[in-house]
């Protein structure tokens, strides 16, 4: 069969304001990219039949399977988005089996943050390392562990939530029920709370030399350091990849962060660690799914 001399993967990030998707050849090699508005209101049906339809046009008849970032946990099998933040009507929705029926396409699916770190650890900045973690330093904090090349998500599909360690027990409180967790001293939001500015304000006056700007990203990376120390010494990964938006500015908090796991993890826990910043943008989500859905054929095979 045709199909199979060069057989293509469809990567998909699904977003709360756009979906992206893209054909990708088992060696990363991205054919076509293209980003559709995610339907307004996003209930489960007019996403998926938005998703289906645009596969329909991308598959010029290679594609073996799909795979999906969602915004939120999936099951361990990978085929039931549990929740999905920003979009409406989301909670147990089979997504990969109605994208099957669909397309006639095996689909699987798992967390946007998860997807992302595949994606870094397959084409991106991890791409050299076998063990890896991701932490988007965003809206929240996404997180995922990567260990012999396979990301791990624990018994029932939960785990790598790394923007949720407590850092600061009587810290501000989260959403998760958590308090002082991470993602509460390192997202945007947290940004905006102690210094009353948007991060790209920040990396600009820290451009311009701004003292107390400077001095904000010292801090900051300080505290990123704290929550690294604890991920290397659990996980002793080879590299940590920073993304989300805030990592515009890692060059005024790289520096405080290395210096603060250096004081904190013993030179046996941190023998090749490299702290790196992502490398594949906004489209790491959907170049990651289409990794997920190679990684999930050959499990089969």
């Amino acid at each position: 069969m045709e199909s199979q001399q060069n057989p293509e993967v469809i990567g998909i990030d699904l977003g709360g304001t756009a979906i992206k998707l893209g054909r990708f050849l088992a060696d990363g090699t991205c054919l076509e990219f293209r980003r559709i508005p995610t339907p307004q209101p996003s209930e489960p049906n007019r996403v998926i039949e938005a998703i289906a339809q645009t596969v329909q046009e991308l598959n010029q008849g290679h594609a073996i399977a799909l795979g999906v970032g969602v915004p939120g946990p999936a099951d361990v099998a990978g085929k039931v988005a549990l929740v999905a933040i920003n979009l409406a009507e989301w909670q147990n929705v089979p997504l990969a089996q109605e994208l099957e029926a669909k397309t006639g396409l095996p689909t699987v699916i798992a967390n946007d943050a998860n997807c992302a770190g595949l994606g870094e650890a397959w084409i991106g900045a991890a791409a050299n390392f076998r063990h890896s973690i991701l932490l988007t330093l965003g809206t929240g904090v996404g997180g995922a562990i990567i260990l012999e090349g396979q990301l791990f998500t624990g018994y029932d599909g939960a785990a790598g939530e790394l923007g949720l360690m407590t850092i600061n027990p009587e810290g501000p409180p989260c959403n998760s029920g958590n308090r002082g967790s991470l993602e509460q001293h390192l997202s945007i939001g947290a940004i905006r709370r102690a210094t009353g500015q948007e991060p790209i304000e920040l990396g600009e006056l820290a451009k311009k030399g701004d003292r107390k700007a400077l001095e904000f990203w010292q801090d900051y990376g300080r505290l990123l350091g704290i929550g690294l120390s604890n991920l290397l010494y659990i996980l002793t990964p080879e590299v940590a990849v920073i993304g989300g938006g805030v990592s515009a500015s890692a060059e005024f908090f790289f520096p405080s962060a290395l210096a603060e796991i250096e004081q904190r993890v013993l030179a046996t826990s941190r023998t090749r660690f490299h702290l790196l910043v992502a490398a594949l943008g906004n489209n790491a989500g959907a170049i990651g799914a289409a990794r997920l859905a190679w990684q999930q054929l050959g499990s089969r095979e």
